[in-house]
C-alpha cells in the first residue's frame, strides 16, 4: 500500500497536539497545518468531514535528501493527515519509500526508509 494509516481513540485536536509533540521529539517540525475542511467551507463548499494536513520536515534529513538528488525535493516536505471517518479519528501519511521508489536511487531509498520508520513511530505514539 502507498500509505500508512492508523485509528486512534481521541478527538482531532488532542490527536494533532500529541502528533506535533511526538514529531518534535524526533526532530521534525510542522511547517504548515492546513484545515481542508475550513478552506473548502470558506470557499462555499459543504465539506463537513474534519480533515487536516500537516506538512512536516526534519531540516537535517531534507538537506541529506536534496544533496543526493535535487529532484527528490519534489517529494518534500512529508505530509501527515489527521481526519475523521465514521466518528473515528485517523492519522495517515503516504509512505516516503513508495514515493522515492519512483526515482530508482538506492541511497535515497535507504534515507526514505529511515525517515518512514521514524514518522511511523511518531504516528504510532499517538495510539
Amino acid at each position: 500500500m502507498f500509505h500508512y494509516t492508523i485509528e486512534v481513540q481521541r478527538g482531532m485536536n488532542e490527536t494533532i497536539k500529541m502528533l506535533e509533540e511526538s514529531l518534535k521529539k524526533e526532530g521534525f517540525g510542522v511547517l504548515w497545518k492546513f484545515s481542508v475542511t475550513e478552506k473548502l467551507q470558506e470557499k462555499g463548499f459543504d465539506f463537513p468531514i474534519p480533515f487536516v494536513i500537516l506538512e512536516v520536515c526534519n531540516p537535517q534529513e531534507a538537506a541529506r535528501v536534496l544533496s543526493e538528488n535535487l529532484l527528490a525535493g519534489y517529494f518534500l516536505s512529508c505530509k501527515i493527515v489527521v481526519y475523521k471517518e465514521n466518528e473515528t479519528t485517523k492519522i495517515g501519511m503516504p509512505k516516503p519509500t513508495t514515493l522515492i521508489s519512483m526515482m530508482n536511487h538506492e541511497e535515497l531509498k535507504n534515507l526514505a526508509g529511515d525517515i518512514e520508520k521514524r514518522l511511523i513511530s511518531c504516528i504510532d505514539e499517538c495510539r
